[in-house]
């Protein structure tokens, strides 16, 4: 059967609706009907619980039987002694790892996809692979083991180089806990996610490459001039994204890294969420800092979206 043929054929009628198109195709309906069915369930089904924001509650009247308060709890936050640092604190460890560790992925897909040898180019990968795989909790271990004040062999390795003072304490000091933060992430997720990178450059057409390298192009500028080109559409989607949670710093890792030495600088909106919102039993106080936390990186989405589209018409709509 001819192409033209078959594409006329799978085609649902004009003006049958969509009952017709989704008959003509329901074995895709039917392929990304767990994902929809899991998003319904997991991440439109918990919004129910917003109105705890706006009501007092009550655990004798249920999630919705507390008396309706509406900005109570947003004012009590803005208003209290803790409202400028956590959040000063979420901004400064969010904006580091984007600007550190954004672009630490890109670059390393276009290392791996500087390298000809088949066998280097895959050691390699599996070598910066390897760290995403740690857990969280293993991960802050290592850490208190390694960058230990007494027995630590990268604090003692760092202090014979002369790089920090000798009577630092790396996991307590306020000044070590964002660069502690944002090396170790980056280390920890920068080969994972240099693995979409590395798949837009593998689509990179061949000719291009030897175009450029019979007009006399050496290799930075192929990277400025052929691979960056095409891999940007991919930069700026993976970067609104990013800076959707711009405001979501990892809960996991931040709380196990606070201690009483660096709270001053580690205590960003989600753990104050926990530590006051669900430690001392106040979810209404908790649910309307989240829910200002969430529209706050929303805000930043939608900025990020448009300022793309505008500056580049590429954007996620």
């Amino acid at each position: 059967m001819k192409p033209a043929l078959l594409a006329r054929k799978i085609q649902p009628a004009p003006g049958k609706g969509f009952l017709n198109g989704w008959a003509a195709n329901y074995q895709l309906w039917l392929m990304v009907l767990p994902a929809v069915i899991y998003i319904a369930v997991f991440c439109y089904g918990p919004m129910y619980g917003i109105q705890l924001a706006f009501r007092d509650f009550d655990f004798s009247k249920g999630l919705t039987g507390g008396d309706w308060v509406g900005l109570k709890y947003f004012d009590q936050y803005f208003n209290s002694p803790m409202f400028w640092p956590t959040l000063r604190n979420t901004f400064v460890i969010a904006f580091f790892s984007i600007v550190l560790g954004f672009p630490m992925p890109i670059l390393l897909a276009l290392v791996v996809n500087s390298i000809r040898g088949h066998r280097r180019k895959r050691l390699l990968q599996t070598t910066v692979y390897m760290p995403y795989f740690i857990s969280t909790v293993v991960l802050v271990a290592l850490l208190q083991i390694l960058l230990s004040p007494t027995t630590g062999l990268i604090n003692d390795l760092l202090k014979t180089l002369d790089l920090i003072p000798a009577d630092i304490n790396l996991l307590g000091s306020p000044g070590a806990f964002v660069p502690v933060y944002v090396i170790s992430a980056i280390w920890q997720s920068c080969g994972w996610n240099s693995i979409i990178f590395i798949a837009a450059l593998s689509s990179v057409d061949t000719q291009q490459y030897d175009a450029a390298r019979i007009d006399g192009a050496n290799r930075w500028k192929i990277v400025w001039h052929v691979e960056i080109p095409a891999i940007l559409p991919t930069i700026i989607i993976l970067l609104i994204m990013n800076m959707g949670g711009v405001l979501s710093v990892g809960f996991e890792k931040t709380f196990l890294m606070q201690n009483s030495l660096n709270k001053s600088v580690s205590e960003v909106i989600s753990t104050y969420v926990f530590n006051v919102g669900v430690k001392s039993n106040q979810f209404s106080f908790g649910s309307a800092v989240g829910l200002f936390n969430t529209l706050v990186n929303f805000l930043f989405l939608i900025l990020a979206n448009t300022f793309a589209k505008k500056k580049s018409n590429i954007s996620l709509m």
